[in-house]
């Protein structure tokens, strides 16, 4: 069993009951809870068939961010009825245009060493912040929102120890798909990845988000990194200071596997049809068409992401036999962009 680890402190912190052997069933107390609109109707449904008045959590929030195309009432009658929903059960609602739940969560409601259940399988992007954040059904989240104890298998943690920096060009997105080139989609059920090492500071908390986020494609229970100086900076940021916690791995913290990533190594790469883990280096496919570019969603979808897409876009056009489209992650994103002109020399382009 893996000791010293933030995993097994946060899971430490939330055990309700069972045997503490990776691979056996445990449970932990949920703090909080996200549903977006594709699955949070079902799961609202269920938690008013389990005749609960007012949610048990510490925070639950339901986003509307997948199904927003008004060409029909179908959309609009479901977010009538998650708002209304929300207003009678204590759940905080965000309407459509606030943007995608794991960006906002980050920014909003992502607190260290909290545990967290969404239905929606990049949940774990929370754990860019320090939180144990696990994607699960809508039946599990309402039950959680009902005060029930979410069950799961207790992890084995993978170590993944990060030195240096990333170089120029090189992005979080690269961090993570490096490590799906080491790990792959398969084998991987049951774990948990834990980020340490001295790499680690030298990201930041939405890099951090994009590593976690994609971390659902290795099929592992969820990703995790530490809450340090770094995390503090996006809290403050964010009007959240009093949020921060430390948490860090114990100095002896023992992992049931270590796999090591130097970052100054780490160079752009791209997965290919039609596997996350068909990992190629940009280099190996220069000179490779592309029709279309989409850079956004809820894996790079920060101000951070956008900004260096406008810096290259700015004074120059995209090419006619392209089609280009960006989706920012959160309104604060987008609201940022267009006031310090880079929306402008995306559109531009």
């Amino acid at each position: 069993m893996a000791k010293g680890t933030i995993t097994q402190k946060i899971i430490d912190a939330h055990y309700v009951e069972g045997d503490k052997t990776p691979g056996s069933q445990i449970a932990i107390r949920i703090d909080q809870t996200l549903t977006q609109d594709a699955t949070g109707t079902m799961a609202y449904l269920e938690l008013e068939a389990m005749k609960t008045d007012r949610v048990k959590t510490e925070l639950s929030v339901s986003y509307v961010d997948h199904n927003m195309m008004q060409n029909g009432p179908e959309n609009r009658n479901d977010h009538l009825y998650l708002q209304s929903v929300a207003a009678a059960k204590g759940v905080i609602f965000s309407p459509p245009g606030n943007g995608i739940c794991h960006q906002l969560h980050l920014e909003r409601f992502g607190k260290p060493g909290k545990t967290l259940l969404g239905s929606d399988s990049h949940t774990p992007t929370g754990g860019g912040i320090g939180m144990m954040a696990i994607g699960a059904g809508g039946l599990d989240v309402a039950l959680a929102m009902a005060g029930k104890p979410f069950r799961l298998a207790y992890p084995k943690v993978i170590g993944v120890k990060l030195t240096n920096a990333l170089p120029p060009w090189s992005a979080a997105k690269d961090v993570i798909l490096t490590l799906l080139s080491i790990l792959t989609t398969k084998g991987n059920v049951g774990c948990v990845v834990e980020y340490f090492g001295p790499g680690v500071a030298t990201l930041s908390v939405p890099q951090r988000g994009t590593i976690t986020n994609m971390g659902a494609e290795l099929g592992v229970t969820t990703s995790i990194f530490p809450s340090d100086a770094s995390t503090l900076a996006f809290l403050t940021a964010q009007n959240r200071a009093e949020d921060f916690t430390e948490l860090l791995p114990d100095a002896d913290a023992e992992y049931d596997r270590v796999i090591e990533i130097d970052l100054a190594k780490v160079e752009p790469m791209a997965a290919c049809p039609s596997s996350p883990d068909n990992i190629k280096t940009i280099r190996e496919l220069a000179g490779k068409k592309v029709g279309q570019v989409i850079i956004g969603s809820c894996t790079n979808s920060s101000y951070q992401d956008l900004s260096m897409v406008a810096k290259v876009l700015k004074g120059r056009k995209i090419s006619p036999s392209l089609t280009f489209a960006i989706a920012p992650g959160s309104r604060q994103v987008m609201e940022m962009l267009a006031r310090n002109g880079m929306l402008a020399d995306i559109i531009g382009a």
